[in-house]
């Protein structure tokens, strides 16, 4: 059987060399690529194709969750597990119906993270053990859910979104999106509209209670 062609995505260097290091202990199972953020995860996908994908889910510039719903899309048959410090039912919800296939708390032993790839590898979804005893994984994909407020938005909506999350001036969002600052300021406008928010620290406020950004990992 071919080796299992992982790509991992976290922003922690230190979390991401301790992954690396238990999934370098896994029989069948290659590393190809490590990135820092999700939009770099995108790139390396395109580039190297992997089997399959481990997200955090709080990284900056794109998020894990945003980044899912994008490989999701682009390569159907990737496989994606999510990282994340959060066992809230809300976020593992937003995991599932972004597109993935397994949820696994960082704390969760070596033996898990064997359990989930293979679940996922397999073709099944994977919950960690101690989040399936209060969270259900029924009607949960993207065409059964309804949409929060945060789905309703668009990709680039919600990608300028995080970005004002992470105090980025509306010049650092057109260098980093390649927008003009009257384009960036237009999004604005029309995130405060659709969301019927006021100013830029209820858009903040917003982020973080959606799960899009959060000053953890």
């Amino acid at each position: 059987m071919n080796p299992l062609r992982i790509l991992l995505a976290d922003d922690h260097i230190l979390v991401r060399a301790g992954i690396h290091s238990l999934l370098a202990q896994l029989p069948g199972i290659v590393v190809v690529a490590e990135a820092n953020d999700g939009r770099e995860a995108l790139k390396l996908a395109a580039t190297h194709k992997p089997d399959l994908a481990v997200l955090d889910i709080a990284m900056p510039v794109l998020n894990g969750l945003e980044t899912t719903t994008r490989l999701r899309k682009q390569f159907p048959a990737m496989r994606i597990i999510m990282l994340s410090m959060h066992g809230s039912e809300e976020y593992v919800h937003q995991a599932f119906r972004a597109g993935a296939d397994g949820y696994l708390l960082k704390k969760s032993a070596v033996a898990e993270l064997e359990a989930a790839i293979s679940a996922v590898r397999a073709g099944s979804k994977y919950l960690s053990p101690v989040l399936a005893q209060h969270v259900s994984l029924k009607n949960l994909s993207p065409a059964q859910a309804s949409k929060s407020p945060l789905e309703r938005l668009t990709p680039r909506q919600r990608e300028i979104l995080q970005l004002i999350a992470e105090s980025r001036t509306t010049k650092e969002i057109a260098s980093e999106l390649g927008l003009s600052a009257k384009t960036v300021e237009f999004h604005r406008a029309e995130l405060m509209k659709r969301l019927n928010l006021r100013d830029i620290p209820a858009l903040v406020r917003f982020a973080m209670q959606s799960g899009l950004t959060h000053p953890e990992g």
